[in-house]
């Protein structure tokens, strides 16, 4: 994907390789080997890093938490797309065409 486009639902997002992660006191923080940065994750961060082990539609990503999680479909979906906007604008994950 174009680092100009952005991620949509119908995507396919994963890790990217070079990251350690860690669990500290139920929040993921995560060390990228590129570029030295930590990251906290957080809660919910760490519950998204966890989903995209292996490759997943985004789609289906904001439909695992919306079930896990009491939030509106739009918001939850507002929320995982910022996130993973994030992430990509980091390199920490991979994103496809589905």
């Amino acid at each position: 994907m174009d680092k100009t486009q952005r991620i949509s639902l119908t995507h396919i997002v994963s890790q990217e390789e070079g990251n350690i992660v860690s669990d500290m006191d139920g929040e993921k923080v995560m060390l990228n080997i590129q570029n030295g940065k930590y990251y906290n994750l957080g809660d919910i961060g760490g519950d998204i890093w966890d989903l995209i082990k292996k490759p997943t539609s985004i789609n289906q990503l904001v439909n695992s938490l919306f079930s896990q999680y009491d939030v509106e479909l739009s918001k939850c979906e507002e929320q995982v797309m910022s996130y993973l906007n994030l992430l990509y604008d980091e390199r920490l994950i991979k994103v496809e065409e589905d």
